[in-house]
Parts: C-alpha cells; structure tokens; sequence
C-alpha cells in the first residue's frame, strides 16, 4: 500500500461531532439494555430469551465499537480518501463516481463511492463501510461536511475520466 499524504495535502475532512457520536453510541446501547432486560424479565420461552441476551449482547459490541470508529475523522487528499489513522479507503484512481441520490443505497448523511475493482469488506460502524466496489460514507456524520467531499470527489473524477 502506498504511504499517505502529509496533513497539509488534506482537501476536505469529515469528522464527527461529540452530540451526533454521543446520541448514535447511546441509542444502540439503549437497544442493547432494553433486549437484555426484556430477556431477563419476560421472555416466555429459552429460545426467546437466549434469542434476545444474543441481540442484546451484540447491540452493546456495536455501540462499542461505533464509540471507537467514530473516533476518527476521515480525509480526503489529492490520492486518497482515509481515516485519520492512516487507514485508506479508497484511491481517487480506483473511484468510478459518487452516488448521491434520494434512492441510493448509502449511510445517512452521506453517499456511496463507486470502485473499478472490489476492495476488502471493513467496516467503521457510524462512520464508512466498504463490501466489494462500494464505500459507504456517512451515518454520525456532518450531512453538509459529506455533500462538500461528494462533490470534490465528483469533479476530481470527472476531470480524471476527461
């Protein structure tokens, strides 16, 4: 993989708030609780209940783990859109377009990258998700911060393409 740009090539950041992080992160915890404890009070039988300590359980791993990755912030720069640590999501080179729409199947308060060639699934939960030509942007995220990196990302693939 190809080192990443120093910090003053950044064009256009996402980063997102301590409100948007705090009320995502709290709501799944909420739904985590709230399953845990109907399992523990009146679940009718084993199955419900075991059914509902294991959504339970992994509604609270993912408000953990949506605590964590959004965290970070993400970066796009003149090669490459990344997570602040470094991690690359995607290559400007390897981006086909960007989907915006009303009816794309994209994060709230984001858009969808488009690859030319399958890339590893990841996943950084409130954050960006990645299966096979797509990258999600977006979910805790500034929807006006996401729309200015849709666009750069738009015109620096359109003057790519010619």
């Amino acid at each position: 993989m190809q080192r990443s740009a120093p910090v003053s090539d950044v064009i256009a950041i996402i980063a997102p708030s301590t409100p948007r992080r705090a009320f995502g992160t709290g709501a799944l915890a909420l739904l985590g609780l709230v399953l845990l404890w109907i399992a523990a009070t009146t679940a009718p039988t084993l199955p419900w209940r075991l059914g509902l300590l294991a959504f339970g359980a992994v509604a609270l791993f993912g408000a953990v783990r949506m605590w964590q990755a959004t965290s970070r912030r993400l970066e796009l720069t003149e090669h490459e859109l990344r997570e602040s640590t470094g991690r690359v999501l995607a290559r400007v080179e390897d981006m086909r377009g960007v989907d915006r729409g009303v009816f794309a199947f994209k994060p709230s308060n984001g858009f969808v990258l488009v690859l030319d060639t399958p890339a590893p699934r990841a996943w950084a939960p409130g954050l960006w998700w990645r299966i096979g030509r797509r990258v999600g942007v977006g979910g805790v995220t500034s929807g006006t911060e996401a729309k200015v990196m849709a666009e750069l990302l738009a015109t620096r693939i359109a003057a790519r393409r010619g």
